[in-house]
């Protein structure tokens, strides 16, 4: 039996009615519960459904409880698919530009798909590998947005885009993933997805430069790419946008059509939407000593290349050319920092660490690095942190030198209100 047929298994009320009873099942008695289902089922559909129960419980982070155990995965979807809060972001920005109709090239398990039907837009998506289509179909139907959603196995190349108002394309950025689907996807969640992360955008399947073509043929468009990719291979038509989720940088978004700005650049935030957007990038910013009171960007901004807007916020400094802490004399709060009140700066020496610590009485440390090739679980198992308070270590480098920066934690400033999302 083939995986598209074992996945069938899984579509019928047999298969349904056992994926229900292992929704908080204990992976740790997985053989037990095998054994006690072969009695009554399939032993075919019983390991579909015991793989499948597993991979819901693994999407749950990125899908929310209630999506998650009504949707179907397979391994490469539940790890490559994008996070519900991103994809909800995304789909914002098509329908604030009136879009109603949307190409979805690459669409893997339909993730994206679902958040543009959510917003009241049509679908048409596609993917080459015909199980994961058949997946996206059934999470589709699963949700209750089937009349929103068309899905079709097709090779992307092939489909005439010009019937709809926009075209959105997630090209396959690991090896083993070709066209939004990995050929050789099972529907048992047993292992991880294979092929490791593609770094050149023309190793993407299909290649940046068609997806870029085919974005540009549109009139709005939107690319998902790998945010580590570099900004010289970005197309100069392109605006670029790069999404952190609580903190951590998930994906980077081209923006292409009516209304984009070429060459801006944006950091946006999650959950708040806070948003960094600038049309003309700010120089290298200055650099000098370590003042009171030191800034960590968040990923997104980071990556954006907005630094020198926070230096330039703030009225502050970098502490190196290199790294990317901002220093300022006076308090400066804002959503796209973390901040931090530095008490002490010393060249690298965990003695010298360990001494303070014990001074300050110091039980509990968070250690930050940029910079530094030492681990944070090195400095916590050497320092054998004992007493009441906190504080946060940073190893770095200022002006060049091994340093390590003591500090503790600003509160974090007031969300500003959402503001709608401008792509």
């Amino acid at each position: 039996m083939n995986d598209l047929d074992t996945f069938s298994l899984l579509l019928t009320d047999e298969g349904r009615a056992l994926l229900a009873s292992l929704r908080d099942h204990d992976p740790s008695q997985e053989l037990a519960v095998a054994t006690r289902l072969r009695r009554e089922h399939d032993a075919e559909l019983v390991s579909a459904a015991i793989g499948q129960a597993r991979l819901r419980q693994r999407a749950v982070a990125k899908f929310g409880a209630d999506d998650a155990h009504r949707m179907f995965f397979t391994p490469n979807g539940v790890e490559q698919s994008t996070r519900a809060s991103v994809a909800t972001h995304r789909a914002r920005a098509f329908a604030s530009r009136g879009v109603r109709s949307v190409a979805d090239l690459c669409c893997g398990i339909g993730g994206d798909a679902l958040a543009l039907a959510r917003a009241g837009i049509h679908v048409l998506a596609v993917d080459r590998d015909p199980l994961t289509a058949a997946v996206a179909r059934a999470n589709a139907a699963a949700l209750g947005l089937g009349d929103l959603i068309e899905v079709r196995c097709a090779d992307v190349t092939d489909i005439d885009t010009s019937p709809y108002d926009a075209v959105f394309v997630d090209p396959a950025r690991r090896g083993g993933r070709q066209g939004g689907a990995a050929r050789s996807a099972s529907v048992r969640g047993g292992g991880r997805a294979t092929g490791g992360r593609i770094f050149d955008p023309e190793a993407y399947s299909p290649p940046l430069s068609w997806a870029v073509s085919a974005a540009l043929a549109a009139p709005f468009a939107a690319l998902k790419i790998a945010p580590g990719i570099p900004h010289e291979a970005i197309p100069p038509q392109a605006e670029a946008e790069w999404i952190s989720d609580g903190g951590d940088v998930k994906e980077a978004v081209l923006w292409f059509g009516t209304g984009v700005t070429p060459g801006a650049v944006r950091a946006t935030l999650l959950p708040s939407s806070a948003a960094l957007w600038t049309a003309a990038p700010l120089p290298a910013p200055p650099v000098g000593p370590v003042g009171r009171y030191l800034y960590e960007p968040d990923g997104a901004v980071i990556r954006a290349h907005l630094v020198a807007e926070i230096v330039e916020r703030c009225g502050g400094r970098l502490i190196d050319e290199t790294i990317a802490y901002v220093t300022s004399d006076e308090p400066y709060a804002s959503p796209y920092t973390s901040a931090y009140e530095i008490t002490d700066e010393l060249p690298f020496n965990l003695k010298k660490l360990k001494a303070v610590l014990r001074e300050r009485e110091v039980g509990v440390l968070t250690v930050k690095k940029r910079g530094s090739a030492v681990e944070p679980e090195e400095i916590r198992r050497r320092v054998k942190l004992r007493g009441p308070r906190a504080a946060t270590v940073f190893l770095t480098r200022v002006a060049g030198a091994p340093t390590m920066l003591l500090g503790t934690p600003l509160p974090p400033p007031v969300a500003p209100p959402r503001t709608p999302h401008r792509p």
